[in-house]
């Protein structure tokens, strides 16, 4: 669905919410709409007709075989309640700057930490919509150290800090899509990789004068260099969005999460901040809770091991 409306195709307050979907019914129900907007397809063949037996569960008529809304999902397995899975995607996507395991865990009444943090991983992980397109046009490209406070040196090079692309699109004056890439170092080896992942071919990338940047022209970028040590200007001129980023970042990582984010887990914390600052601009919060149940139906489900791996 392309444009979903309020109070139509989502809540627009948590008392709508609880009236929505009093029950794991109603929840099924909606999931069902989102994952298969068009008719039931079977996971396991790609039949396209089925019906439901008496326990609820989905029969596909070309394989035989019993499946569920969230088989093959990031809900799938769960022993808790739908609705409380609901609950926690309201939750989430309608605290502005996001929300800690604890701070989950106290909202919602969880049993344990571990419950709240497993499910903060999971929909993090919901928050990449699968094939998504690629920043374009005019782009700011810089790195970023994240980490906690170190003596040493700051910027490229830093030691016990985890090196971050950040792509950032020129829309006027203002800011458009981001993108983030965590990187093993900053040579042209990883840099070049990175964009070319984050940012459709024949885009205008600018950068500073790092040599690690070279290679955009040849790989079908347009560089946009700026060498600070020639203009003289410092980084937040020259490239002011990437780096307005880069510090809203940080403070985000810094603020909500109190800075304890462990490297294995970062992709996915950058993730969270994706989500929320590409729909920062949505006019109704239900949007993100429509739009993270929507993503939620099309992600592999995450054993707890693999949440605990963290790095794809």
């Amino acid at each position: 669905m392309a444009h979903p409306l309020p109070g139509v195709d989502y809540p627009e307050s948590w008392r709508e919410l609880l009236a929505w979907f009093p029950d794991d019914a109603a929840c099924v129900a909606d999931l069902e709409r989102l994952r298969w907007p068009d008719g039931f397809v079977c996971p396991l063949c790609g039949g396209g007709q089925g019906w439901r037996m008496g326990d609820g569960l989905l029969r596909c008529a070309a394989c035989d075989r019993r499946t569920s809304v969230t088989a093959g999902t990031i809900l799938a397995g769960t022993r808790s309640p739908l609705s409380l899975w609901f609950a926690a995607a309201w939750y989430i996507t309608n605290q502005k700057s996001g929300v800690s395991a604890l701070g989950l865990q106290r909202a919602l009444e969880l049993g344990s930490y571990k419950t709240a943090w497993a499910w903060l991983h999971k929909l993090r992980r919901a928050m990449v919509r699968p094939g998504r397109d690629r920043l374009s046009g005019e782009v700011e490209v810089d790195e970023s150290y994240l980490g906690g406070v170190a003596p040493g040196k700051h910027g490229r090079g830093a030691e016990k800090k985890t090196p971050v692309l950040i792509a950032v699109e020129k829309r006027g004056r203002g800011i458009g899509r981001v993108r983030f890439a965590r990187v093993p170092d900053t040579s042209t080896d990883s840099l070049l990789p990175a964009i070319e992942e984050l940012i459709e071919p024949g885009s205008v990338v600018a950068t500073d004068g790092h040599a690690g940047y070279n290679g955009l022209a040849g790989a079908g970028f347009t560089h946009d260099r700026h060498s600070l040590f020639a203009t003289g200007d410092p980084a937040h001129v020259a490239m002011p969005r990437v780096h307005r980023v880069a510090s809203l970042l940080k403070r985000w990582l810094l603020g909500t999460h109190q800075g304890a984010v462990r490297p294995q887990q970062l992709d996915y914390y950058l993730d969270e901040y994706t989500f929320r600052f590409n729909r920062r601009g949505a006019s109704h919060r239900g949007l993100l809770f429509y739009r993270l149940l929507e993503q939620a139906v099309q992600v592999e489900p995450t054993p707890l091991a693999k949440l605990l791996g963290g790095a794809r």
